[in-house]
């Protein structure tokens, strides 16, 4: 069990006494950068991580701080996955600057893990592969769509998250769905969203934004290979039940 150190610096211009603990303040073995240096990255939480890659804060916020609020107020996966630095500084108030660093290293993580120990380009050929892609979003509090774009010979080539929030034909148009492979020269999707209830079945809903989706990508030339729910330990293909 650790100690929990309070923090006795105050904060300025605070209605009443707001300590917050700045990394400063933590025994130098807790501290993020030499944290790693003695016990290794993988020891590390992603708000540590996160905050390595900054160095330093703002002035009115500590760079730990600012990576944990980061994290809690986007969500873990979805700011771990946010291509847009420009989307990411005004919707969590940091600075671009900052934003920019998180996705360049977001990138450089996507290009590596989209590569096997091969070398070669991962492929995705049956639903459990996708799954294996996916199921992290079976933790999500909220309802997430996630496209998987594929090249000519099953690899992947792009991983977006197209929405947050319920999924709907009105929220989730085809375009939003479909662009990313324009842009990636994929030539087929994989789609998942999560459902936080805990419920595989699909809903009315998810069966008309698929139909929607598959009409579309006959338009377009490009495969919607497949349609999966997420749940914190299964899933189940839409398709199928079409």
């Amino acid at each position: 069990m650790l100690y929990d150190l309070q923090d006795n610096d105050l904060m300025l211009h605070a209605k009443s006494k707001e300590y917050v603990l700045r990394v400063r303040d933590l025994p130098i073995r807790e501290k993020p950068r030499e944290k790693m240096l003695a016990a290794g990255a993988a020891s590390l939480t992603q708000a540590e991580l996160l905050a390595v890659l900054w160095g330093v804060g703002t002035r009115s916020e500590d760079v730990l701080n600012m990576a944990r609020r980061t994290l809690q107020e986007y969500g873990e996966k979805a700011a771990l996955r946010e291509t847009n630095p420009a989307y990411l500084a005004e919707i969590l108030d940091i600075p671009l600057t900052k934003a920019c660093q998180l996705v360049a290293a977001i990138e450089l993580g996507r290009r590596s893990f989209a590569t096997g120990r091969s070398g070669e380009p991962l492929q995705v050929r049956t639903a459990e592969q996708a799954y294996h892609f996916f199921r992290d979003m079976g933790l999500l509090g909220k309802e997430q769509l996630r496209g998987l774009y594929l090249g000519s010979r099953y690899q992947v080539v792009h991983d977006e998250i197209i929405s947050i929030g319920s999924l709907t034909s009105n929220v989730v148009h085809p375009r939003e769905v479909f662009q990313p492979a324009l842009v990636h020269g994929a030539v087929a999707v994989l789609i998942a969203h999560n459902h936080p209830s805990g419920l595989l079945a699909p809903s009315a809903e998810d069966i008309e934004v698929t139909r929607q989706l598959i009409a579309a990508g006959k338009i377009l030339g490009i495969d919607l290979l497949d349609h999966l729910i997420i749940v914190a330990d299964d899933y189940k293909s839409i398709l199928e039940e079409l």
